[in-house]
């Protein structure tokens, strides 16, 4: 109830900030869309506690919704944290640089919030199973939660029809979400002519350059009308502009003080004009996991070039380095590992999106940052180093640490077999799978805090040959499998084994919402998955076809997706249960040889086929009687008292708890019909099938 309490706040505050939404004019349709989903989430979570959960109950009954709560407060801080970083006055131009195209109100706060909610609901009724002491309620209870993940509903349109408000992607929140930041560029270019309209007597020389600069970035023309990049007089040529210090070993990264704000800024010499259409394709992009290109200057008699980015704290590696020590070898918790992961996987995601391979992918070219007001450790990364090939920066091969004196760890062995063939570009390999393989390797890091192979025993012409054979760093036991067995996948040596991006992006989503429901997961006995993410991940995305796709509307799947995982994670952990009662039965009791009523057997090998999903009439339903009643509304309004056996004659009994601490729900078409109806049973009145909604 505190961590409620606490959100509460934060929103208080959010609200009182927009009092003042005409003030903000960098982001202001964003930051109204931002506390309007908040504001929605609040209360939808306040609707399902107080129809659910009872408030005496609290201390004792509530534990389930500690962890969720505490994540959704942390969310709601950040956000709150964005909606005050575009109020923010003081600066104006530097921070229209900054944040005209800006996406972190929707691919950041809102996709956080939105993976967040589903766990919160689903905590919600985790704790209403065991909320109140009238058996029959909690009958009533439990049987219309066992109905809502039910495969019936695992249809994108029905599941938008059925939970869209309560999961924030309705209609409505969608198109707002589609529209806003285009609204928002319209506003800064207005905002942009009105200052410009007043005139010289109130802008300085160097406010109308910038103001030309961001009105041609607005319009999608990132270089000047003459094909050139803008004059770098523009940069170094501001009053306050200063060169603070350079950034890592090498020499090409610098830490600027402009107009009042830090950025960073590469600072390459070279013939600028043939790399001005990929620099105009990079300013182009903006994700919160990879590091945009803010705008671009040039001196051509110099043949120098400067392209301004937002600043970020240190490399991973470094990072890993510093707070690595003999007492503290794992630098990182298991929540913070895995969202370093995810975030990784998200910029990767987006830039196999728009078909940008890296080719370099390490913990070198992973920028992060502390988290303002988080004290979890967690970090904003972004994927650096992609991009402008022919001035790649080399510094790492030259620096001396591990990560950079053996770069062939992170190269996938079909890019080392490409490496070993003479006069050949191994650019050719650099691919989306290869990324992968580089990403697995990452990920091995992460999780143990070691560079990989860093016990020495590759090194030379053996490493290529040993990794092309198949050689892979070896994970510390303590390890979580259902981690190593990702990063396995990753690095796997066929290409076409390995998963996408996108793929990983929603296996990770759903380990965190395991560790978020699992907080004990750091224990000697931790719980496990009761399912194999990876086998769902693979059986879903051959359904949904759509998963594949990147941009709003992706953020807008993940209620449905985390839906999904979870109708299909109840469902084996149903049929395991079952499977342990048929074997435990047959050799002990003959009565229940037949619980399953299934002769044929069940598979597990694709849980879309009609045969992998336990009978309704069967689920659990060996279990002796308890006598139990539901509560049936009559026509007329009076309550009838009926029994709570199903058609087979067996009794209902309280949800069983699995390993994970979940609960096991029974799917009884004919015990369930006395209280809702069923998207089944409605169909037959005449709704759309399956097939026609597909």
């Amino acid at each position: 109830m505190e961590h409620f309490r606490q959100i509460g706040e934060v929103l208080g505050s959010l609200n009182a900030l927009m009092v003042f939404r005409d003030n903000i004019r960098i982001n202001q349709r964003q930051c109204c869309l931002l506390v309007d989903v908040f504001n929605l989430g609040f209360e939808g979570i306040a609707e399902e506690i107080k129809q659910n959960l009872k408030f005496d109950e609290r201390p004792t009954k509530w534990k389930a919704l500690e962890q969720p709560l505490k994540e959704l407060h942390r969310i709601f801080r950040e956000g709150e944290q964005y909606v005050c970083q575009c109020l923010e006055t003081k600066d104006w131009w530097a921070k229209a640089v900054s944040l005209s195209q800006n996406t972190d109100c929707v691919q950041f706060h809102i996709h956080n919030l939105l993976w967040c909610l589903p766990i919160v609901f689903e905590a919600i009724e985790f704790a209403a199973e065991i909320s109140g002491c009238d058996q029959d309620e909690i009958q009533i209870k439990w049987l219309m939660l066992a109905k809502k993940y039910e495969r019936d509903w695992m249809d994108p349109m029905l599941f938008q029809r059925k939970f869209g408000k309560q999961y924030l992607v309705s209609h409505d929140i969608h198109n707002r979400i589609d529209s806003v930041w285009r609204e928002d560029r319209w506003v800064l270019l207005e905002t942009i002519a009105e200052k410009r309209s007043v005139g010289t007597n109130v802008l300085t020389k160097q406010e109308i350059r910038v103001a030309d600069l961001l009105s041609k970035n607005l319009n999608g023309l990132e270089r000047s009308s003459n094909g050139k990049l803008f004059p770098s007089s523009i940069l170094v040529g501001a009053k306050d502009y200063q060169v603070r210090r350079r950034l890592g070993s090498g020499s090409q990264y610098k830490e600027i003080q402009w107009m009042g704000e830090i950025f960073a800024v590469r600072h390459f010499f070279g013939e600028i004009e043939p790399l001005i259409p990929e620099i105009s394709r990079l300013s182009s992009l903006a994700h919160p996991n990879i590091m945009h290109f803010l705008c671009g200057f040039s001196d051509e008699e110099k043949k120098e070039c400067f392209l301004v980015m937002e600043l970020m704290s240190k490399d991973l590696y470094s990072f890993i380095k510093e707070i690595c020590s003999p007492r503290r070898r794992v630098p990182f918790t298991l929540p913070v590992a895995v969202d370093i992961m995810l975030q990784i996987a998200r910029g990767m995601e987006y830039l196999h999106s728009h078909k940008i391979y890296h080719g370099d992918l390490n913990p070198c070219n992973i920028l992060v940052r502390t988290r303002n007001l988080s004290s979890e450790g967690y970090l904003h990364t972004k994927v650096a180093g992609f991009g402008l090939t022919s001035v790649r920066n080399f510094t790492s091969r030259t620096s001396p640490n591990p990560a950079a004196m053996s770069p062939l760890i992170w190269y996938a062995p079909e890019v080392l077999s490409e490496q070993e063939q003479p006069d050949s570009s191994c650019d050719s390999k650099y691919t989306e799978k290869a990324d992968v393989y580089s990403f697995g390797m990452i990920c091995f890091e992460l999780l143990t805090g070691k560079v990989p192979f860093e016990d020495g025993h590759l090194q030379g012409d053996k490493m290529s040959r040993n990794i092309r054979a198949g050689e892979r760093p070896l994970f510390p036991f303590p390890t979580p499998k259902y981690l190593t067995s990702l990063t396995k996948k990753c690095w796997h040596a066929d290409p076409i084994q390995r998963p996408s991006f996108s793929s990983i992006c929603r296996i990770l989503r759903y380990i965190k919402r395991f560790l978020v429901m699992n907080p004990n997961h750091s224990q000697p006995d931790a719980p496990v998955p009761v399912a194999d993410y990876f086998d769902l991940e693979m059986n879903l995305s051959k359904k949904f076809t759509t998963w594949a796709s990147v941009g709003t509307g992706a953020v807008m799947q993940i209620p449905f997706q985390m839906f999904a995982y979870r109708i299909i994670e109840k469902e084996r952990t149903e049929k395991t249960t079952i499977n342990v009662r048929d074997k435990s039965s047959e050799s002990g009791s003959s009565e229940g040889a037949s619980v399953c009523g299934d002769e044929n057997g069940v598979t597990a090998d694709d849980p879309f086929s009609t045969s992998s999903v336990p009978s309704r009439s069967s689920s659990l339903t060996a279990l002796e009687p308890n006598k139990k009643t539901l509560v049936k509304k009559s026509l007329d309004g009076k309550a009838n008292r009926i029994s709570g056996q199903n058609n087979k004659g067996r009794a209902l009994r309280p949800p069983q708890m699995t390993p994970c601490g979940h609960s096991l729900r029974m799917n009884s078409e004919s015990q369930l019909q006395t209280v809702v109806m069923s998207p089944t049973r409605r169909r037959t009145s005449g709704h759309a099938s399956d097939s026609e909604l597909t």
